[in-house]
């Protein structure tokens, strides 16, 4: 079957790809991570990136409000829901009908429980307060810390109310209204703030902070003890587990400094590029999943015995609810990221139940064996996790080709209803300028994707409900991007006599190139092309760079012209280096241009391929050595001789002297003008000289060009 299957595949690209054009593409999305990149509508994404069906999503309140920052569940299955920008109270009964309970006159409810006598608590922020609120609406304050921020609350077994706030990062134990908050303060820690509280069936107490990110645990004696110390900053969430277990959320930032607000919403699939050939850099290392050094949110769990379990992190995603799993394994979710809701185990596998149109989810509760969300801008309340859905979409992350180009064929493998659809545009994100979507494609041996010819394609999955449940494992797009001319983007010419010398070749394997399979799969790591400078007498040497945003192979030619004249004359083809080192001594004294052209035939089928070119900036070829000679005769006053030397240049300019009297080491000598700069210079060498006998005075010159002469005067005293 898979053999038959891979022929059909190919048979089609034979059909869609003649032999006259270059080899295609293959776009893959087939890994748990590209595929969420892309928009999820209805389906799951498990752990090994497989997409199904999604548990049902029931929109059941809509607040009005911008931000939920708080739930809470009754007895009766009522839920409360505390909201940010105006501070209301809203309750929703078991039938999705929900009313405003409480106005407060501050800004957010930050925190909302149930008292052990049906009441209603809500903590306020900021100037925070704790008001009892009866099933009437009726509110009084609770109680009034007189702290800026109330951030959690906590029902204790002995009925009294836990109370977590912020600046101060104090708890509060308040047994009755009105309660002194002296005599009502239970704890003080060192921490900013108390983000978040919880109370377990035994009567211990979980406090999460900021900015030290501790979870601590009270006893009955209430003595603290710390269960963790987390590297990212704040607890913003403590579910407990029904087998004792503490979950924590932590976050890398601090949600409690901007008063809770969300992340922007990224509504648009991000753009994928699909390169024909490795760069051959390794592949970065997998990094552990206790490595917490770029993380934005972990959710940690805390054993019965103490030990420690680090489930889940993201160095992406900032995750605001948590929620513990009525089997004991594992958690619920809730992030900024498309307002998605994951489900992890205990064991840290991770799979994405569902995807809202929000921006972000803000709390998850339990009530029964009811499960619900809320979100933020929208606040609304929904219901999940009932039953399954009967039809889902999947929209792939968008493929950006480059440039325009050809649509080959598009094939999956997958069970059940899953059906495929494409579009495509020429903006990078998918707007009403797109092709509307394709007629649906059913077979999951492939077909043509009919959209037209652009820079980006998108597909759509479209899963039903049938009698073998509906499973997306990969999907593959082919495609050939529009030939792009190559670029030469610079030339660079070095200074006389530098030579430049290709580094040793890697050694591979020549079956890893013939079957056109990546290096560095093989740790083989290829560096780039960067030649080492060597001295080489006469040397001329040029080094340029290209880009071909079809990422084809390239093959340059030199050319080369004196500037007077108007033709270029061929001196090397076929080169694949990007640097080239020419004997000056071939060319005649003068001044030259150099020409590259870079061309993309090795990539590209005779007739097909494309070439582009640059020229150098003007440079001088002068082998010719400087003139010099002496100036009348030495002068002679005791022990100091003054010898005046001329130097002249034909080609260049003279750049600097030396001289040496009998042999002896070099010494650097101005030109009478203070410069050595031009064609023409004169050299005056004043030595003294002890004794009587013959003395050899020679100056040696250099020109632009590295050219050497030399002259010599016999001084006799």
């Amino acid at each position: 079957m898979i053999n038959n299957l891979f022929l059909v595949i190919v048979s089609i690209l034979l059909l869609v790809f003649p032999a006259a054009a270059s080899e295609p593409s293959i776009w893959s999305i087939n890994s748990r991570e590209d595929v969420l990149k892309g928009d999820s509508r209805g389906v799951s994404i498990d752990e090994n990136g497989a997409i199904t069906l999604a548990p049902k999503l029931t929109e059941l309140f809509k607040t009005g409000q911008s931000y939920i920052w708080s739930s809470a569940a009754d007895s009766a299955g009522n839920i409360y829901l505390g909201t940010g920008g105006d501070g209301k109270l809203f309750r929703v009964d078991v039938s999705g009908n929900g009313k405003l309970l409480y106005d407060s006159t501050e800004i957010n409810v930050s925190a909302v429980v149930i008292g052990k006598d049906g009441a209603v608590y809500a903590g306020t922020s900021p100037d925070g307060k704790v008001y009892r609120i009866a099933a009437d609406g009726n509110a009084t304050v609770y109680f009034e810390p007189k702290e800026k921020y109330i951030w959690s609350l906590a029902v204790l077994s002995d009925g009294s109310l836990a109370v977590g706030t912020g600046e101060n990062g104090k708890i509060y134990k308040v047994k009755s209204a009105g309660a002194n908050p002296a005599a009502a303060l239970f704890y003080d820690t060192s921490e900013t703030h108390i983000i978040s509280l919880a109370a377990d069936q035994k009567g211990n107490l979980y406090a999460g902070t900021d900015s030290e990110g501790f979870v601590l645990s009270f006893g009955s004696d209430g003595k603290p003890f710390a269960l963790l110390d987390s590297p990212l900053r704040e607890i913003h969430e403590i579910a407990i587990g029904v087998d004792g277990s503490v979950y924590a959320l932590a976050l890398g930032e601090s949600a409690s400094t901007n008063e809770k607000k969300p992340e922007a919403k990224k509504s648009e699939a991000p753009t994928i590029s699909v390169k024909k050939k490795s760069t051959n850099s390794p592949p970065p290392a997998e990094k552990s999943r206790y490595d917490l050094t770029a993380a934005k949110s972990a959710v940690y769990r805390i054993l019965p015995d103490g030990g420690q379990d680090l489930i889940w992190k993201s160095d992406e995603i900032t995750a605001f609810a948590l929620d513990a799993h009525l089997t004991g394994n594992g958690v619920f979710i809730g992030t900024s990221d498309k307002g998605r809701i994951y489900s992890v185990n205990n064991d840290g596998r991770s799979k994405l139940s569902l995807q809202t149109d929000e921006e972000q989810i803000s709390t998850i509760l339990t009530s029964g064996s009811k499960l619900f969300a809320t979100s933020s801008n929208q606040g609304k309340l929904f219901n999940f996790g009932s039953g399954t859905r009967t039809e889902g979409t999947f929209e792939s992350p968008i493929l950006d080709a480059s440039t325009t180009a050809a649509w080959g064929m598009i094939w999956w493998r997958a069970s059940g209803n899953v059906q495929i659809q494409t579009r495509s545009g020429n903006t990078g994100t998918a707007n009403e300028t797109w092709s509307d979507w394709s007629t649906p494609q059913t077979s999951q041996q492939g077909g043509k994707i009919s959209s037209p010819k652009a820079q980006y394609l998108q597909w759509r999955a479209v899963l039903k409900e049938s009698a073998t449940p509906a499973t997306l494992n990969e999907v593959n797009a082919s495609f050939l991007p529009r030939n792009i001319t190559p670029e030469v983007t610079s030339v660079e010419i070095f200074q006389a006599n530098v030579g430049l010398a290709p580094n040793p070749p890697v050694p591979i394997d020549a079956n890893i190139k013939a079957l056109g399979l990546d290096p560095a799969d093989f740790g083989i790591v290829i560096p780039p092309s960067v030649p080492r400078k060597v001295y080489q007498s006469g040397a001329k040497s040029l080094q340029w760079k290209s880009e071909d945003r079809n990422d084809d192979d390239l093959e340059y030619s030199i050319y080369y012209r004196e500037v007077s004249e108007p033709n270029f004359k061929l001196l090397r083809e076929n080169l694949t280096d990007t640097f080239f080192t020419l004997d000056g001594l071939t060319l005649a004294d003068g001044r030259y241009i150099f020409k590259i052209v870079a061309n993309d035939s090795p990539s590209n089928p005779v007739g097909l391929s494309l070439s582009g070119e640059r020229m150098s900036e003007p440079f001088d070829i002068d082998n010719s050595s400087p003139a010099v000679s002496a100036v009348g005769a030495p002068k002679i006053s005791g022990d100091k001789v003054t010898v005046v030397f001329e130097a002249r240049e034909s080609s260049s300019f003279i750049k600097r002297a030396e001289y040496s009297v009998d042999g002896r080491e070099w010494k650097t000598v101005y030109a009478d003008d203070g410069i050595s700069d031009s064609r023409s210079e004169r050299y005056t060498v004043s030595v003294r000289l002890e004794g009587s006998g013959e003395y050899s005075v020679v100056l040696r010159v250099f020109d632009a060009s590295g050219n050497a002469a030399n002259a010599r005067v016999l001084v006799k005293k």
